[in-house]
C-alpha cells in the first residue's frame, strides 16, 4: 500500500519529478561513462605493456633480473622451453636472448636493449609483428637482419634497409660487432620502448658469441589471464631454481592500478552522488512542505507517524530508482556502443604514447561496477530523505490542518 501511495505521489508534480529524475539521469550518465574510460585506460595500459613485451609469465635466473649479466643464463632452457609449451591453456611460449649493447648508424649512436628471439615463437607471444609501420617482419633465410623502433629509427636517421653496427660484451669480456640491416620497424604505444629496443634473430647473437644456444628470459602466453595465477603456482614448484614472476610482479605498477581504480572510480561516483544528494533532499523537501495539511490529516485520522516517515523514504528511492535505472540504461547503451567503436585519441598521440597507450581508447566497465553504484544509489536515496522525513513526523496534526 506504501509503495503504490508513494509512486503515485512522485507524480503529482510531474514536472519537478521528471527534473530530479533527469538529474540523476544525466549525473549518472557523465559519472558511468567517465568510470568506463578509465576502466578501458587502465585494461588497455596493461593489455599493451602485456602484448607488446611482458606477457603473462615470465622465467629468468634468480640473479639476472638485478644484474643482466651475459652469463645468467637459464640452464636446461631448451627442455624447460618446451615442457611449457605443452602445459594447458598455453598459447605460446618464447625464448630470449637479452644483451644491454650500443647502435650505430652513419650519423649518430646510442644505448639499446637487444634482444635476441626466434621469430615465429616471438610471434604468439606479442603483437610487435603487427606493428610493423616500414619494412616487414623477419625473413626465414636472410642472416643479419634487426627490427627497431621507429623513435630510435627517427634518432639515428635510419629507415628501411640502411645498414647499422651493434656492439656488445662478449661471454669472454670482449667487445663484438656486428653489422645489421634493418628490416622492418615498429611502432607501439610506448614511445619509451620504441627508443630503446631492437630485436635481432637469436642464432644471429649466437653467432657472433660463438656460442651453443643460450637464453636468458622465457616469456609465456595464455589463453586467458584468468588462467594467469594456476600456471603460475605450477611452474613455481616446477622450477623452484629459478624466478618465476607473474605480469603482476613484473610490473608492480600495473597491478597496483588495477587493484586501485575501482576503488578510485567509487570514490568519484560518490562525489557525484553526494551532490546529487542535496538536489534529491531539495526536491523531497518541497513536497513535504507542499503537503503539511495533507499530512496533518492523515496523522488526525490515525496513520502512524512511522508510516509516514516511510512513506517518504519510498517517494525518494522511487524517485531515485528509476533516475538510476534511466541512467543506467542510457550508460550502458553510451560505452556499449563507443566499446566497439572506440574513441579516437590521435590528436594526443605524442602524449598517450609516453604513457604507452594507444590512440584508440575502448571503455568498459565490470557488471560488478554496477552492481555496486546500484547499492550507493540506494543509500544516496535514504540519506535524501531522512531530513524531509523527521521534517513531517514532527509536524503536529492540529497545527498542520490550520496551515492552509
Amino acid at each position: 500500500m506504501l509503495l503504490s501511495l508513494a509512486w503515485r505521489n512522485i507524480w503529482r508534480n510531474k514536472r519537478r519529478s521528471l527534473i530530479i529524475i533527469a538529474a540523476i539521469a544525466v549525473g549518472l550518465l557523465c559519472g558511468l561513462f567517465t568510470s568506463a574510460i578509465m576502466f578501458g585506460m587502465g585494461e588497455s595500459l596493461i593489455n599493451s605493456t602485456i602484448d607488446r613485451d611482458l606477457g603473462h609469465i615470465q622465467i629468468h635466473t634468480k640473479t639476472f633480473e638485478d644484474d643482466k649479466l651475459l652469463t645468467d643464463t637459464i640452464p636446461s632452457s631448451i627442455k624447460i622451453l618446451s615442457e611449457i609449451k605443452s602445459q594447458p591453456n598455453v598459447t605460446g611460449a618464447s625464448s630470449r636472448l637479452i644483451i644491454e649493447g650500443m647502435i650505430s648508424s652513419a650519423t649518430s649512436s646510442g644505448g639499446v636493449r637487444v634482444t635476441g628471439i626466434q621469430p615465429q615463437d616471438e610471434m604468439k607471444v606479442t603483437t610487435v609483428h603487427n606493428n610493423i609501420v616500414a619494412g616487414k617482419y623477419f625473413s626465414d633465410n636472410i642472416p643479419n637482419q634487426i627490427l627497431l623502433g621507429y623513435k630510435l629509427a627517427e634518432n639515428l636517421g635510419l629507415k628501411e634497409k640502411s645498414k647499422v653496427v651493434l656492439s656488445f660484451q662478449g661471454l669472454d669480456g670482449s667487445i663484438i660487432y656486428g653489422a645489421f640491416r634493418v628490416t622492418g620497424i615498429f611502432r607501439t604505444e610506448s614511445t619509451m620502448f620504441d627508443r630503446s629496443t631492437v630485436f635481432i634473430k637469436e642464432s644471429d647473437i649466437l653467432s657472433l658469441l660463438a656460442s651453443q644456444p643460450i637464453f636468458h628470459e622465457i616469456v609465456v602466453r595464455l589463453n586467458s589471464y584468468q588462467k594467469v595465477d594456476s600456471l603460475y603456482t605450477n611452474l613455481t614448484k616446477s622450477y623452484d631454481d629459478l624466478s618465476v614472476k607473474s605480469w603482476k610482479e613484473l610490473a608492480p605498477e600495473l597491478k597496483l592500478m588495477d587493484e586501485m581504480i575501482g576503488l578510485q572510480l567509487s570514490i568519484f561516483m560518490g562525489v557525484i552522488l553526494f551532490a546529487l544528494l542535496f538536489g534529491i533532499t531539495n526536491t523531497m523537501l518541497m513536497s513535504v512542505l507542499e503537503r503539511v495539511r495533507e499530512f496533518g490529516v492523515l496523522m488526525a485520522i490515525g496513520m502512524k507517524r512511522k508510516k509516514v516517515f516511510w512513506m517518504i523514504i519510498l517517494e525518494t528511492i522511487t524517485l531515485a530508482i528509476v533516475g538510476g535505472i534511466v541512467g543506467m540504461i542510457l550508460a550502458i547503451i553510451t560505452i556499449t556502443y563507443f566499446g566497439f567503436a572506440g574513441i579516437n585519441l590521435s590528436a594526443f598521440a605524442a602524449g598517450l604514447s609516453e604513457w604507452g597507450l594507444g590512440t584508440i581508447l575502448y571503455p568498459v566497465l565490470p557488471v560488478t561496477f554496477y552492481l555496486s553504484i546500484t547499492v550507493m544509489i540506494l543509500l544516496t536515496a535514504i540519506f535524501s530523505a531522512i531530513y524531509p522525513a523527521i521534517k513531517a513526523i514532527k509536524l503536529k496534526p492540529a497545527t498542520a490542518i490550520r496551515t492552509f
